[in-house]
């Protein structure tokens, strides 16, 4: 599914990939992560995405108005989890808001693991 945006010029249409990359670039510049997951993690183990898979780390539910985001995310060992969250939440919301244009009604962050590493 897509978020359309109409104004007196036309319509803009936004497809969930687009909203997922963009969401996903936004994670990554945050202070305290390892990295992105993918959401299908099965057993346990979370295994971090590259670049060119890093929308696979943010789901997208579109409904009506309403735009809904879980993200996938590896936190560095030695950081405070609920604070890499909340700032993982303000940034996304804020990028999506004055890049993309669209407004974000809820943001679900989910821990899918800790590593040590290099924060980015």
């Amino acid at each position: 599914m897509e978020k359309e945006i109409e104004n007196k010029l036309g319509k803009i249409i936004i497809d969930e990939e687009v909203i997922a990359k963009t969401a996903g670039l936004a994670v990554m510049e945050c202070y305290g992560l390892v990295g992105m997951s993918s959401r299908g993690v099965q057993d346990g183990l979370a295994d971090l995405l590259g670049w060119d898979n890093i929308s696979k780390g943010v789901a997208v539910n579109i409904e009506d108005e309403d735009v809904h985001l879980e993200l996938n995310i590896i936190v560095e060992y030695g950081t405070n989890i609920h604070e890499v969250a909340h700032n993982v939440i303000e940034r996304v919301r804020y990028t999506l808001e004055k890049k993309v244009g669209i407004e974000i009604n809820t943001i679900d962050v989910n821990v899918r693991g800790v590593r040590v590493g290099d924060a980015t």
